[in-house]
């Protein structure tokens, strides 16, 4: 099981504070949309020159396009993009098809899929690497959570990696790591954190011991 931090509400120079706290607790940093929205892709560029021992995912959410979208982040230095679970198969098979040229991984966003089970099975047999549910902050705020929606996926999946996104903190890491995926994605629940290399430290002990 993998920790991943997800960076939103921050600038280059802010990740990098952040990134240089935490780095020997994470597998993943995450440059989230706001953050390439902002800073584009420079931003995932910057992260991956100042740590290059890290994976960098690039959060594109990635609708159109998917081969074009998924090259360009490529080269800026992601190793893992995603795909938003609502976009066409065709966007998703050619994101897979570009990433597999350069080794990179797609991980496929299942935020505001109606039927988890039937698009998790389907975005399966397109070979993506990671599919994810997720509690996007909107959702959050009416008090969601994906914990239940990792279950059912699990039970569908069979060759993707499996992930979970959403308002992750330590007091809910547990439950999550019951549900047993195989990367957990956490952003406040560490840079929201007054200590955030302790926060980060506790949480990757307990993924860890998963």
């Amino acid at each position: 099981m993998k920790l991943q931090l997800a960076l939103d509400l921050v600038d280059i120079a802010g990740a990098k504070a952040i990134v240089a706290e935490v780095a020997e607790f994470i597998d993943i940093v995450e440059i989230g949309t706001p953050v390439v929205i902002n800073e584009g892709l420079h931003a995932v560029k910057a992260i991956k020159d100042a740590f290059p021992a890290l994976t960098v995912l690039a959060d594109l959410k990635i609708m159109d396009a998917g081969g074009y979208e998924v090259m360009k982040a490529v080269e800026a230095g992601a190793g893992i993009v995603t795909v938003l679970g609502v976009s066409d198969d065709s966007t998703i098979r050619g994101a897979v098809e570009e990433a597999k040229k350069t080794g990179a991984e797609i991980l496929v966003d299942l935020i505001n899929v109606k039927d988890l089970k039937a698009r998790a099975a389907e975005v399966d047999a397109l070979g993506v690497d990671y599919i994810c549910v997720h509690s996007g902050y909107d959702h959050q705020a009416e008090g969601k959570n994906s914990f239940e929606d990792l279950r059912a996926i699990k039970s569908v999946v069979t060759k993707a990696k499996t992930a979970i996104a959403g308002g992750i903190k330590l007091s809910t890491l547990p439950e999550v790591i019951a549900a047993n995926p195989d990367l957990v994605i956490v952003g406040g629940g560490i840079t929201g954190e007054a200590d955030q290399k302790a926060a980060a430290a506790e949480m990757k002990r307990l993924v860890s011991q998963a």
